[in-house]
Order: structure tokens, then C-alpha cells, then sequence
């Protein structure tokens, strides 16, 4: 152990048919591995026409990484792709020590990093329905001395020892999470009844979502949380969404949320575990896709993230692709494919470059229209001056004999609701 750090191997395969150039998807392993807590020492990639069955890698590979591995002091192994029960066996059983894939590695930030009671039962679902086809690889796994990467979560408690049980603590996760879904869904609907629009912040993780949405927050006091979320440059540093309120340059209130960050090879028991979370893009009006723009691989994660919002069905909506960290990178170096980006803008979210022009392009698309208005609204309706004062900002207001006078900017849906009041 470096300073209480696993020393840890990357291993990857190289196939003909990959659509992610295996240095680029090293580099993001090595990158995971860091937020584990592991310390990588070196890296083998193996290149081959087909997946080993049985070892994943040849036998013979498997038998030089051992070498490797005892030359190195390597406690820990760290494939590139998600391993069956088998191959982990097998594995473990010739370079004798933790072996672990991309998809656990995933799995054990996650169970390291959620905070909620919601993000913690999903990672806690989504470990168990990876491990359970993978019992009697996870034995020997298992019995190992000590915790470390890979071990977070239920993989604590020996899973090994009664199948129907995990089975029951599925069943019994699921439905815990079904009572949280219908109770989001009650939120949901109140938010929808306050007509206020709703951003969502998608993308890939580490590309500056949670610094953009500490710079367009607004405090308030109509029980959204005031705190900022918290940032750090590194992989899936935040995993729990948050629901914010911020304002448009016209006054207009709107709401932003952020969301779990994307990730090539993303473990499909993650996306199906989030799903719930996930959702909320499908009840925005609008997306924000930040991406890193200082990102050599840029490319590979707009796509990554363009298929994913593509298997949740919500390309539909508009999209603005935000290229953030432009105080990292020049303009001219920022080379994208056209097929992915449509409406765009550069900033910088840490140094507040167009923060403003962000604003005005949310503004100009989202589908809600903005109309100034003055309104009287009579002494015996002061539930609608209420709404509108807790829900938008008033600019001036007159309290008259006739009733109370207020001028202020709204949305097309509150505008037919209340046009009756206009003056």
C-alpha cells in the first residue's frame, strides 16, 4: 500500500470492432480507480480478436499479469470491461489476488460517494443484481482479509451464504424504492402546478455540471434547497440530484436540475437502478448538456451522452450543448461533430464567461413565452397575489382602493390563467 492506497493493475483488450480507442478508455479507467482510492502502478492491454470465456484474457496473459503482479507488490487487478462469475474464478485463482471490473469499480464509487437514502438503496440494488450471478466467483473474492476497492456495500455481508435471501432484499429494495418514486411523483406534480419551467443539467461526469449550477442558483425561500452542491475535479464527485431555483434574466423563475454524470461503459444495472433519478430529464423542458471542451476525447463523450439521452427517449426536447471550461482551451482547438450539437454556447463556468448569454439562450428556448403585465388583482383574490409574489419577481406594487396593483414578467401558462387581471 502507497500512504493506505491499493496498488493496483489496469488490464484491458483491445478488439478490431471497439468504437473507444483503448488508451482514451485507460486513461477514464485509471481516472475511476483514483476515485476509489487506488493508486495505479501499471497497465497491460492485450490485443485480440475475441473474449476468452473462460479467463476474459488468455490463460497465458492471465499467467504473466500474475508475474506482474508479484514483481510490483499489485494488490489489486482492475479489468477494462465487466467480467461473468467464471472469469473472475478463474482469474482469481491464477494471479492470486482482488480481481475487479470496470463495472464493480463503477458499482463501489457510487456506494462510496451516495448520500441520500434513495442513492444509497439504488447502488445498494444495483451491487446486489450484479453480484448475484456472480456467487460462487465472489467466494473466494470475498473471504479475502481486508476491505478496499470493490468491497464497499453489500459486498460486506457474505452474499454468498443464502440466494433466496439476496432475492428477498431485492424484492424488499425495489419496493422501498416504489414508495420514493410515488412520493417524487407527488412533488413532481406540485412543481408542475407552480408552472415553473425546469432545466436539467445532463452530461458527462466531471465536466463542470455542479460548478455551472452554483453559479445559476438564486436563494430563496419557497422551500428549495439554499445550500450549493458540492464540487471537486474528479469522476462522480457528486451522485444525489438536486433541485434549485434560479432566475432568468427577465425576472423569470425556473427550476435546475442536476443530474448522476455520464460514463463510457456505463454498467446497464446502474442506468436501470437510476432510472428513477434519471426520470426527471424526461419532466424537463429543457436540457443543458455541459461538456468539458478541455476534454481531448470531447467527442466520445457528447456521443456517450447523446446515446444515452437516446435510450431515454427525451431527444425530443430542447437541447443546448454548453462547452464549459473554455479557460482551459482556445476556441480554435475545440473540434466537435456537427451530427451531436445543435444549439450551443461556450463559458466558463469557474470564471463566469457567458454566464449571461447562457441565460438569454435557456430563455429563448425554452417553450414557455414571457409577457410583461400589469395586474389588479382585487383585496378578496390575495391568494393569487401570494402565488405571484412566491413565484416571480414583482417589480412595483400598489395597494389601491380597487384592489393591488403589480407589474411583473410571467409565463404564457399563468398569462391565460390569469389574463382576466390584466389592466
Amino acid at each position: 500500500m502507497e500512504d493506505g492506497l491499493e496498488r493496483v493493475l489496469l488490464v484491458g483488450v483491445e478488439l478490431n470492432d471497439d468504437t473507444i480507442d483503448i488508451i482514451t478508455s485507460m486513461d477514464e479507467l485509471e481516472e475511476l480507480v483514483k476515485a476509489a482510492g487506488g493508486v495505479v502502478i501499471s497497465r497491460v492491454i492485450q490485443k485480440k480478436t475475441g473474449i476468452n470465456p473462460a479467463y476474459f484474457i488468455g490463460r497465458g496473459k492471465a499467467e504473466e499479469i500474475k508475474n506482474y503482479c508479484d514483481e510490483l507488490e499489485i494488490t489489486t487487478v482492475v479489468f477494462n470491461d465487466e467480467l461473468s462469475g467464471a472469469q473472475l474464478r478463474n482469474l482469481e485463482h491464477i494471479i492470486d489476488k482482488k480481481i475487479v471490473d470496470r463495472t464493480n469499480l463503477i458499482l463501489d464509487i457510487f456506494a462510496n460517494r451516495a448520500t441520500s437514502k434513495e442513492g444509497k438503496l439504488q447502488v445498494k440494488l444495483a451491487q446486489m443484481k450484479y453480484r448475484l450471478p456472480r456467487l460462487v466467483g465472489f467466494r473466494d473474492y470475498l473471504s479475502r482479509e481486508g476491505g478496499g476497492i470493490g468491497t464497499r456495500g453489500p459486498g460486506e455481508q457474505k452474499l454468498e451464504t443464502d440466494r433466496r435471501h439476496i432475492l428477498r432484499e431485492i424484492n424488499n429494495i425495489e419496493k422501498q424504492l416504489k414508495e420514493m418514486e410515488q412520493v417524487r411523483s407527488i412533488k413532481r406534480k406540485k412543481r408542475e402546478e407552480s408552472n415553473l419551467p425546469i432545466v436539467a443539467l445532463v452530461g458527462y461526469t466531471n465536466a463542470g455540471k455542479s460548478t455551472l449550477l452554483n453559479k445559476l442558483i438564486e436563494f430563496d425561500d419557497e422551500g428549495y434547497e439554499k445550500k450549493q452542491v458540492y464540487v471537486e475535479d474528479m469522476l462522480f464527485a457528486t451522485l444525489d440530484t438536486s433541485l434549485r431555483r434560479s432566475k432568468l434574466n427577465n425576472g423569470q423563475p425556473f427550476l435546475i436540475t442536476d443530474t448522476v454524470g455520464f460514463v463510457s461503459k456505463l454498467p446497464t444495472h446502474l442506468v436501470e437502478a437510476f432510472k428513477g433519478t434519471l426520470e426527471e430529464t424526461k419532466y424537463a423542458d429543457l436540457l443543458l448538456h455541459v461538456v468539458d471542451a478541455s476534454n481531448k476525447d470531447l467527442d466520445i463523450q457528447i456521443k456517450t451522452t447523446f446515446d444515452i439521452l437516446k435510450d431515454m427517449d427525451v431527444l425530443e426536447k430542447p437541447i443546448i450543448t454548453v462547452f464549459n471550461k473554455m479557460d482551459k482551451v482556445d476556441i480554435s482547438n475545440v473540434i466537435y461533430d456537427l451530427k451531436y450539437v445543435g444549439e450551443k454556447i461556450f463559458i466558463s463556468a469557474k470564471n463566469d464567461v457567458n454566464l449571461d448569454q447562457l441565460l438569454k439562450i435557456i430563455e429563448d428556448n425554452l417553450p414557455q413565452e414571457f409577457r410583461k403585465v400589469k395586474l389588479k388583482i382585487p383585496y378578496d383574490k390575495q391568494a393569487i397575489l401570494n402565488y405571484f409574489m412566491n413565484n416571480y419577481d414583482v417589480n412595483n406594487i400598489e395597494h389601491k382602493e380597487e384592489g393591488t396593483f403589480i407589474e411583473l414578467t410571467i409565463n404564457s401558462l399563468d398569462y391565460e390563467k390569469y389574463k382576466d387581471l390584466l389592466i
